[in-house]
């Protein structure tokens, strides 16, 4: 499935993406440096009513969130990991298999930690303010 916004309307496009996700608690988000992985993030966390600020973990890996429902969203950016091992000594298996949401950016760097019912999506530049969101 495809789905495509123009920045300015990506809250619409977080709700839309919201509603595909039924059972799936572990969202891969692929795409190149700039293609909006975080800000995808940020505004899927203000749908689901995260109360923390929501920013990039690009230096502390895992950023860990909760909603005013007392959700627990984790936020991992794995783009600095050198490999799986580095990945784990920073707790992202145990984030992964929490069942709480994870929204991981880079996921390519851990393949093999990944849960098999992971939910791949790739975002993609399309014009400076429009995007293509694909859901797999």
């Amino acid at each position: 499935m495809d789905v495509k916004f123009l920045l300015d309307n990506i809250n619409e496009a977080a709700i839309e993406f919201l509603n595909i996700l039924e059972k799936n608690k572990v969202i891969a988000l692929h795409g190149e440096m700039g293609a909006g992985k975080t800000t995808l993030v940020h505004a899927i966390c203000n749908e689901l009513g995260v109360q923390d600020t929501v920013g990039s973990p690009t230096f502390s890996i895992i950023n860990e969130y909760k909603t005013k429902n007392g959700i627990i969203v984790y936020h991992m950016d794995l783009y600095r990991l050198k490999d799986e091992e580095e990945a784990i000594a920073a707790g992202v298996e145990d984030a992964l298999y929490s069942g709480n949401i994870c929204l991981v950016e880079w996921p390519e760097k851990i393949p093999a930690l990944l849960p098999e019912n992971t939910l791949h999506c790739s975002l993609e530049t399309i014009g400076n303010n429009e995007r293509k969101l694909k859901i797999n």
